[in-house]
């Protein structure tokens, strides 16, 4: 039994290597009997770009292989002691011209849907854009665009390993989903979600982009800090309904981009579910969250209301099935969107001219 374990193992090949994992010395040990199987991988750098890969594609082909054994299937993964750091130090960030932050105050608004049809638009639009799930705990992207089963690849340039991205409608997408199973929960305290989110950074191959649309976390915390210290963002975009409670955590948001060490400008807020609207009654428009909340709140805190999105059937099922609405621009919900992707674009553009001409991108080095 541990041999016809060990022996379905070499199929599956390090990228980075070329060898399978039991000859190239990934293997650590296999353990198995007729009721339970373990495999122990050991990869000798720290924080390996496929360690997770990998992880998932051997209990996928032993759950394959012994399917009376699935819950009786376990894979360790082991690394080796961190390296020591390089002098040299790369980015993947510096021929991309605009990123723009979408956050909001708190969960359940809609914030990734309407980051996922703003990117779409954006590309409709003519622009280059890339969309980076900063959502650690919760990502959501990769089901959107409909590429849950994409595992990244690696490409190796001048000796650095690189991450390549999922293509979809038109954009480059990486999200730390693709590196897990859709049923793991993620236990990561904020300092090894941090390292990832810098690893999915500096690492994908982003190439020449326009715009890199971040989709945060919800509220503000670490993963917020982490991304502002990382990168030169040109804007942030809040997204909120424009009920009371949800209004109220827009504030805090805004807040914390404002504050004196972030800095970070505020492009405007949209106003997610603002009304309902019925397919069959299409000039309708029923406030089921109050009217306006937003508008109100981006008044007083002299900031702009970028967009308003109406509440239709096809959004929740755009982003169930992984075709964003927006992908059809010819409807209510399209319209809405290709307004909001004019104001952020205008609002970005405004901010470069605000900038002195001798300020230049911040690479990190």
């Amino acid at each position: 039994m541990q041999k016809l374990v060990t022996g379905l193992l070499k199929s599956i090949v390090h990228p980075e290597t070329g060898e399978n994992i039991v000859d190239g010395g990934f293997v650590e040990n296999v353990t198995a009997t007729d009721d339970k199987i373990t495999v122990s991988l050991l990869f000798k750098k720290a924080r390996d770009p496929f360690a997770l890969k990998i992880k998932s594609q051997v209990q996928t082909l032993l759950e394959g292989r012994f399917p009376q054994l699935k819950e009786s299937i376990t894979v360790f993964v082991k690394e080796g002691a961190p390296a020591k750091p390089k002098v040299e130090k790369r980015t993947t960030t510096g021929a991309i011209r605009n990123i723009v932050a979408i956050a909001s105050g708190k969960g359940g608004v809609g914030k990734s849907t309407v980051t996922a049809n703003l990117a779409v638009t954006l590309r409709d639009m003519g622009y280059k854009v890339g969309l980076l799930d900063a959502d650690i705990y919760g990502p959501s992207q990769n089901k959107m665009f409909g590429c849950e089963g994409y595992l990244p690849d690696a490409q190796q340039i001048d000796g650095f390993d690189y991450i390549v991205p999922a293509e979809v409608a038109g954009l480059k997408l990486i999200s730390i989903g693709f590196f897990i199973k859709p049923t793991d929960a993620l236990i990561w305290r904020g300092t090894m979600a941090c390292n990832a989110l810098r690893q999915l950074i500096h690492q994908t191959l982003w190439g020449e982009l326009d715009y890199l649309l971040i989709d945060l976390p919800p509220g503000t915390g670490d993963i917020h800090l982490s991304i502002i210290s990382e990168l030169k963002i040109s804007g942030a975009v809040i997204v909120s309904t424009p009920q009371q409670v949800a209004v109220a955590d827009v504030v805090r948001g805004v807040e914390m981009f404002r504050n004196e060490n972030v800095n970070i400008p505020v492009l405007g807020i949209v106003e997610n579910m603002a009304w309902f609207t019925p397919a069959e009654l299409p000039n309708n428009k029923y406030y089921i969250f109050g009217k306006e909340g937003c508008k109100r709140l981006a008044e007083s805190m002299n900031v702009p209301l970028l967009g308003q999105i109406p509440i239709v059937q096809s959004i929740c099922e755009g982003g169930d099935s992984g075709k964003p609405v927006a992908l059809d621009g010819d409807t209510i919900v399209g319209r809405a969107f290709r307004d909001l992707a004019r104001s952020v674009v205008a609002e970005t553009n405004k901010r470069n001219d605000e900038k002195p001409a001798t300020e230049a991108v911040k690479m990190h080095s």
